[in-house]
């Protein structure tokens, strides 16, 4: 296993952070150092048709070592990391044989690890745990997912009498600000199918992600002097406060679960003559989705209608832009893709849980681009934070997981996966 905690190491400590108000794919030129690493790093394990492309998509094959015909299926993880918090200089921690206890990331600054927080980390006690030092996220999202898919590979490679169909494998940039699948060439990967190695705690799948939107609301306002401004003044930051009251009270991230969506306020900018509300909406069901979007648009003519003789014009205008959809619509009709990856599981001793993604992945548009790919757990903890953490034994057995799924895609008649997705471009 320290093989394995040495590679992912030798990943996390390279900074990728992305930046969403950057216009270049990648968005960070720095994320192409993890990138060209990684080129190096599959053509020196062995693996053919090693590629990057100018935006730094990485691709590879590992051959089939069987004389009939398997299905090619894929692995794909992001090298990028959250622009939440920093990535830079991450120095991790491994903590061996956990205790059970308070875990100190940084005795200075006083930031503590706690299972009286964080209960999780109880199913973890005995385990070698890979933590921050405090001051930066740690990255095991999602290079904890490369580290799984690079070291799975390898291992194949080596075990020859593991019989496995061809296997491509690819890694993407910028999937933390929502464009990691964008230029991804879904013709050029040629799988019938794929797993993101993006999930969290060991045991979870996921074929099912919010459908998901963004709306920018911006809202117009007259500044006159205050000792002046009876029946003359509008402020739009306090337009832009009833706009968030009429939003529906508990539909907010931290007061929700499961399958309910939620309105996220995240960003709000203004003046008295103008104020820009960002917000994302999120929801598992298609129809309520639809309507939580014309929600936007009935609060926004409702405000309208109320200034319309006041301000002479429209107050309000809200843009609304679909992000991403639910991937189950593109996964049920190939469900045996799902089952699969839970019988891998199963055979390792691995409890699946099976849930829906109160997000989305690279997978949720890969499915839509014609790659059908559910979600699986790449073990780590707490993510966008300091506080994020990764059992090693984790790692081990997300890389174990993917030898498995490969294993028994090779086996005739295991599955019926005679009929191929259609892709669409």
């Amino acid at each position: 296993m320290q093989h394995i905690i040495d590679r992912f190491i030798s990943y996390v400590t390279i900074d990728t952070e992305s930046d969403p108000n950057s216009n270049t794919t990648p968005s960070t030129e720095k994320q192409w150092n993890l990138a060209n690493k990684l080129v190096e790093e599959l053509k020196t394990i062995g693996l053919a048709d090693v590629t990057i492309d100018d935006k730094a998509y990485i691709m590879a094959t590992l051959p089939s070592n069987v004389d009939h015909e398997v299905p090619t299926i894929g692995f794909v993880s992001h090298f990028d990391t959250s622009p939440d918090f920093s990535g830079a200089n991450v120095k991790p921690q491994i903590i061996e044989n956990y205790d059970g206890k308070d875990i100190v990331l940084n005795a200075e600054k006083n930031i503590v690890l706690s299972p009286n927080y964080f209960k999780d980390l109880l199913q973890y006690k005995g385990q070698t745990i890979i933590t921050t030092d405090g001051t930066t996220l740690l990255g095991a999202d999602d290079k904890a997912g490369i580290t799984e898919i690079v070291s799975a590979m390898e291992y194949l490679i080596q075990h020859p009498e593991i019989k496995h169909g061809k296997i491509r494998i690819g890694f993407t940039p910028d999937e933390e600000i929502g464009r990691g699948a964008h230029h991804f060439d879904v013709e050029k990967f040629g799988a019938q199918w794929a797993y993101t190695m993006d999930g969290s705690q060991i045991g979870e799948l996921e074929y099912e992600n919010f459908n998901a939107a963004g709306a920018k609301i911006t809202f117009k306002g007259k500044s006159v002097h205050p000792g002046y401004a009876k029946g003359k003044m509008i402020n739009s930051m306090l337009i832009a406060n009833d706009f968030i009251n009429e939003l529906p009270k508990g539909e907010t991230p931290q007061e929700t679960k499961g399958y309910e969506g939620f309105f996220h306020v995240h960003h709000i900018t203004g003046s008295i003559e103008e104020t820009v509300l960002e917000l994302i909406i999120r929801d598992h069901n298609k129809l309520k989705f639809e309507k939580r979007k014309d929600l936007i648009g009935k609060i926004a003519k409702k405000i309208n209608k109320k200034f319309a003789k006041q301000f002479g014009e429209d107050i309000v205008t809200a843009e609304v832009k679909d992000q991403y959809y639910n991937m189950k619509e593109k996964v049920l009709p190939v469900k045996h893709i799902v089952d699969i990856a839970e019988k891998a599981m199963r055979e390792l001793g691995i409890k699946p849980i099976i849930k829906p993604i109160r997000g989305g992945t690279d997978g949720s548009q890969l499915s839509f681009m014609g790659l059908p790919c559910p979600n699986i757990f790449a073990g780590g903890h707490n993510f966008h934070g300091k506080y994020e953490y990764i059992p090693a034994e984790s790692i081990q057995k997300a890389t174990d997981v993917i030898v498995k799924i490969a294993e028994l895609t090779a086996i005739p008649g295991t599955f019926d996966v005679a009929e191929k997705p259609k892709r669409k471009r």
